[in-house]
């Protein structure tokens, strides 16, 4: 399945977030969203994920989702959106048990996600037993028991520290190379984005139009040989996006 932002426009009352929004998001690619801050990158991932309606243009889907898929589009939060009062287990249950698969069958695609996302010997721990990095690998073994053919994901290394988040974008890497899933990622880091994008839209300030979308050729699992060029790159996006962040940054502290 493949998505398409065509002729986006939204906005608040009298703010206008977002002009003119025309993007492809191929599958089995990463594409990562940067802008100055009140840009709309959230908004524009809300609008993807059908949160909110836009109000003029449309989100287009185009093929079929991946077998088994119970939810195309399915987000990954920053705050991990865990149940504390449930396992990691029983977290990653939570998202099977309204689709009439019977026990076994929840049990093995449970099994499943642990595995493949390397939680199998944490699953009988409880949130408050986590680092931040654990429970955000646990929000990625939730989302993945779904067979999404989007992930939708919302600065999900922001509240982590610098060391986790190193260890988490190893984590994505690893997995990508495994699983080719696809992916509309949403971030301030611009070293992240180059880590992990192949392809990195740059939005303009308030009202959001698309800058530039930046390629990155470099396979992702390689990527970690190859600093200096993804320097190059974050120095690009850095100079496409110095004066609007400034500028940005000025706004809100006046509004």
């Amino acid at each position: 399945m493949e998505l398409r932002l065509a002729g986006l426009h939204h906005g608040y009352g009298d703010i206008e977030v977002l002009r003119g929004i025309d993007l492809d998001f191929p599958a089995g690619r990463i594409v990562c969203v940067v802008g100055p801050s009140g840009c709309g990158k959230s908004t524009m991932l809300r609008l993807i994920g059908g949160l909110e309606r836009p109000e003029r243009g449309e989100v287009v889907q185009t093929g079929e989702p991946p077998p088994g898929c119970l939810n195309p589009l399915t987000y990954i939060f920053q705050d991990f959106a865990l149940l504390p009062w449930r396992t990691v287990e029983g977290n990653v249950r939570l998202v099977l048990e309204d689709h009439g698969f019977g026990r076994a069958e929840i049990a093995g695609i449970v099994d499943d996600v642990l595995t493949r996302t390397r939680l199998s010997e944490f699953r009988a721990a409880f949130p408050r037993q986590l680092s931040g990095g654990m429970k955000q690998r646990v929000a990625v073994a939730r989302a993945l028991a779904v067979s999404p053919a989007f992930l939708l994901m919302d600065e999900p290394l922001s509240a982590l520290d610098a060391q986790t988040r190193e260890l988490l974008l190893d984590d994505l890497v690893d997995l990508w190379a495994r699983e080719r899933f696809s992916a509309v990622y949403v971030t301030h880091n611009l070293r992240e984005a180059v880590r992990l994008g192949h392809r990195v839209v740059v939005l303009s300030r308030r009202p959001g139009t698309v800058r530039e979308v930046l390629k990155i050729d470099l396979p992702l699992d390689a990527r970690a040989a190859h600093a200096g060029e993804l320097e190059t790159h974050r120095s690009r996006l850095w100079r496409l996006l110095r004066d609007e962040a400034q500028a940005a940054d000025l706004e809100l502290v006046d509004g």
